[in-house]
């Protein structure tokens, strides 16, 4: 081969192969960025079953109903603060990790999800009570979002 068929593949590698290679690239960082994400958010909904299964384990406190349980032994007032500790952790655990305020749909139907969560757990009116100690030391954007929510179910509940 001389010079000048070598400077052709040359031109021909940096005017196509270069571009493509670059192209395939970029997908791939695409394709692996949204793979982790995928994987962020399957451990995060499964730490929320989890969480569930706690709730399961703690029948007497009745946390799954919509109203406040009353008449709680002391004992059973420490479970369920730690309880909503627990969720209170893992709701801000999910914002950190899952929540942007500008979204694709495919982000802001499973946010929507965690919002929903939020949400129900925050019609309760013990929840709600509890919610400012809960939220000491947590993230300020955090804090913020659910309380707001809080707010909002509330005078939903009037």
């Amino acid at each position: 081969m001389n010079t000048a068929n070598w400077e052709l593949l040359s031109y021909i590698v940096t005017v196509v192969a270069l571009p493509f290679a670059i192209a395939v690239f970029l997908f791939e960082q695409r394709k692996e960025r949204q793979n982790e994400e995928d994987a962020t958010w399957q451990q995060v909904s499964d730490a929320y079953i989890d969480f569930l299964e706690v709730v399961l384990a703690n029948p007497d406190l009745r946390l799954r109903s919509q109203h406040a349980t009353a008449d709680l032994s002391e004992e059973q007032q420490e479970r369920m603060l730690v309880i909503f500790d627990m969720l209170v952790s893992l709701f801000e655990r999910a914002y950190l990790l899952l929540y942007e305020p500008k979204m694709d749909e495919k982000r802001r139907r499973r946010w929507h999800s965690w919002e929903d969560y939020m949400r129900e757990w925050s019609r309760r009116e013990d929840f709600r009570e509890r919610l400012p100690q809960l939220l000491r030391g947590e993230d300020p954007g955090f804090a913020s979002y659910i309380q707001q929510l809080a707010r909002e179910e509330a005078q939903n509940a009037e």
